[in-house]
């Protein structure tokens, strides 16, 4: 699955256009390297996310095109 898609369906972030723009601007990691917005995630990957001075990462743990709200946060584990 593309990683802008993967960050809204696991509604890290809440709209695919914005994770899309995090992508391209660089701002988004996958295994310490600069993910593009077409970038496979599979399960296992880290993700690092940067919003100024904050800095998040999250381990993968499953990919599924559609979830519920309350099963989105069983999509990742945040470290």
């Amino acid at each position: 699955m593309r990683i802008d898609k993967f960050l809204k369906v696991s509604r890290i972030i809440k709209r695919r256009t914005v994770a899309n723009e995090a992508c391209s601007q660089g701002r988004v990691l996958v295994n310490d390297k600069v993910a593009k917005p077409g970038t496979d995630v599979k399960p296992g990957d880290i993700i690092e996310i940067r919003f100024g001075e904050n800095v998040r990462r999250y381990e993968v743990l499953s990919v599924k095109e559609h979830v519920l709200k309350g099963e989105a946060t069983d999509m990742y584990r945040e470290l």
